[in-house]
């Protein structure tokens, strides 16, 4: 079912995938904009199904916490929406700069084009992403993500 996710060229420092899902676009983007929600979509293995403290709602400039694990160690990240489209668009920025965003197009009643993208063009330091493989690393998370969401609204 990978075969179903495509990338996306975003220009340099983002990192973009694609996937068409089964469903309306309200309601894909109520999924996303619900942080208590994000241990359902993350394909990454690294976002834990802790309390998540803020808003079930998201809304421009709101803050949010998620519990995280990554190389073992347990760690929380406090993100702030930076974008926000009701049913279109939602973006937050991580605190060390970069950003994670999640547009929504329906191309039809009940089906959406759903792009993750993972935009390190606003981090701290962007050229420190690729060192550490952050890239390649997301390339793969948001592959996954993209994979289970079209899968969980497959069709029979």
């Amino acid at each position: 079912m990978t075969e179903l996710v495509t990338t996306v060229d975003g220009g340099p420092q983002q990192v973009s995938r694609r996937v068409l899902v089964n469903a309306p676009a309200a309601e894909l983007f109520a999924l996303v904009a619900d942080p208590h929600r994000h241990p359902e979509l993350d394909g990454s293995g690294t976002v834990r199904p802790a309390p998540v403290d803020g808003p079930h709602q998201l809304s421009e400039g709101a803050r949010f916490t998620v519990g995280m694990r990554q190389l073992g160690l347990p760690y929380k990240i406090t993100s702030v929406v930076t974008g926000y489209q009701q049913d279109r668009l939602i973006e937050w920025q991580h605190p060390l700069g970069h950003r994670w965003r999640w547009e929504f197009a329906e191309t039809t009643p009940g089906r959406t084009e759903v792009t993750e993208t993972f935009d390190y063009t606003t981090a701290k330091a962007p050229w420190m992403a690729p060192l550490l493989g952050f890239p390649t690393q997301n390339a793969k998370g948001i592959t996954a993500t993209l994979t289970a969401l079209a899968a969980r609204y497959a069709t029979p």
